[in-house]
């Protein structure tokens, strides 16, 4: 067995603070703390890199680009879906070692490896499917062949809320298209990435395709390798605020940029809904990784008729979950990311309760050691609440009453958000036809859980450009190359 070939003791997080992965090398440093959330101490150190290793990133990743970008598309396939494999057989491991640095429950742990793995499972399968087209010109003077070009060199940017399935997400379809890739994770939760970089190459990633570095100061970082000319592509997730600086960043030197931002997602319960499934989706839409996601249920807005028995069937709900370290095998709801996340949900709470929101549920953050929130439910929440307009990202779920169908999707609408929706109504032209009206990249009917693999996954307004996932995901990093053939 190699050095960095899996081991039995693949959960520790020692074993992944071993350094930069660049060319497929290990560079050794430490610098950057990762704290487990569930108890604030610190699990391990990993390398602080500089503007210098991110150039040695972009240069391994160039000396690797024409024999990937040359390798045949099944052979391209084969390695990811080796990988799929490879995660499968870790899958508890990297379930434990993402609850370790990122405090999820490992249900949600579980949950995340599994939907992550299926990424390269799914882009194994789309690798040898790339489109090209063949047509004649309405002129008849010529005819129109279209090929598709792998874009370039890929810097993905990934954030801690989903350590495993945004870097698969992303690295998926890059790879099936010929891309090589440098990844920057968040440095909350940068465990997750190295572990799986070992897993990559046990499946036959060739040295400089995945390279992986973490840093304190991903501005300066950033900008050097969007500012250097052989990086053609950026893949961002987060905040809103962030990527349009990014894309400031990116248009300096006309990078191609896909850009998955921050969300303010709908929840929308008719009077005809069925109210113990509007239950259990809300329980999903709202409490998958602790409210800690870009598709979490922000608004609640439930029609007059069934309002009341709503807010205590959620009430209800939210107070019997168990609330504790995220590797604890009893534990619903793990901590939130950081002691300043506690403190902002918080705030949102507080004033909300202000301006005349009634707690029915939770409402103050849990003393002890760890960064943790209670499941919370408050009604009565002002529309013009700070509560409805900013991403909660925490276990909070404030309910809005309204009454008519055109007040709802005024209400939806009401952000400068549109990345996804939740609809619950026993009347499914209803459901359709409000979905229709939500401006949002998605929706959901009749569930509480969206995301999917094959799925397009992005959205609207101050919510992103491109999409990821799906047989679209694929093309944002390929070039289509018109050919004008006589013959």
């Amino acid at each position: 067995m190699t050095l960095d070939s899996p081991r039995a003791d693949f959960a520790d997080p020692g074993l992944h603070a071993r350094g930069l992965y660049i060319g497929g090398d290990w560079l050794p440093g430490g610098g950057i703390p990762v704290t487990n959330p569930s108890t604030a101490e610190v699990l391990a150190e990993v390398p602080d890199a500089s503007v210098e290793d991110a150039m040695r990133a972009v240069d391994a990743a160039e000396a690797a680009a024409a024999g990937w970008r040359a390798t045949p598309p099944r052979q391209r396939a084969e390695i990811l879906r080796r990988w799929f494999g490879l995660m499968t057989d870790h899958a508890e491991d990297l379930a434990r070692l993402i609850s370790l640095e990122n405090g999820k429950a490992l249900p949600d742990a579980r949950g995340e490896v599994a939907y992550a793995a299926e990424f390269f499972r799914w882009y194994a399968e789309e690798a040898v499917r790339i489109p090209g087209e063949f047509r004649h010109a309405p002129s008849g003077a010529h005819h129109i062949l279209v090929d598709h070009d792998p874009i370039g060199i890929a810097v993905l940017i990934t954030p801690w809320n989903f350590p495993a399935a945004m870097a698969t997400r992303k690295i998926g379809p890059a790879l099936a298209a010929g891309c090589t890739v440098i990844l920057k994770p968040a440095s909350e939760t940068p465990l997750t990435a190295y572990a799986m970089a070992r897993l990559g190459a046990e499946a036959g990633v060739p040295p400089g395709v995945v390279n992986v570095l973490t840093t304190s100061q991903p501005g300066p970082v950033v900008s050097a390798m969007l500012a250097d000319p052989r990086v053609r592509k950026l893949s961002f997730t987060g905040s809103t605020g962030v990527g349009r600086t990014l894309l400031a960043e990116a248009a300096k030197t006309v990078v191609s940029c896909s850009m998955e931002l921050g969300g303010n997602a709908p929840f929308l319960v008719f009077d005809d809904a069925d109210l113990d499934a509007a239950l259990d989706g809300a329980m999903i839409a709202k409490m998958r990784n602790a409210g800690e996601a870009c598709t979490a249920a922000n608004r609640f807005y439930v029609q007059a008729g069934i309002h009341d028995a709503f807010v205590a069937g959620l009430t209800a709900r939210m107070a019997a979950l168990v609330v504790g370290a995220g590797t604890d095998a009893a534990t619903q709801v793990g901590p939130m990311i950081t002691t300043k996340a506690v403190t902002k949900i918080d705030r949102l709470v507080s004033q909300a309760v202000a301006r005349g929101a009634r707690v029915t549920t939770g409402g103050a953050p849990l003393p002890g050691s760890g960064y943790f929130y209670p499941p919370t439910v408050i009604e009565n929440v002002p529309e013009d609440a700070e509560i409805a307009h900013e991403e909660i990202f925490g276990p909070v779920a404030p309910i809005y009453r309204f009454e008519t169908e055109e007040q709802a999707i005024r209400l939806a609408n009401a952000t400068e958000y549109g990345l996804a929706a939740y609809v619950y109504s026993g009347d499914l032209s209803r459901a359709l036809r409000v979905g229709k009206g939500i401006e949002t990249g998605m929706v959901a009917i009749n569930r509480g859980l969206m995301s999917d693999p094959a799925a397009p996954f992005g959205g609207a307004k101050q919510s992103g450009l491109g999409r990821e996932g799906g047989v679209t995901g694929i093309l944002e990093f390929m070039e289509p190359k018109y050919f004008a053939v006589n013959f």
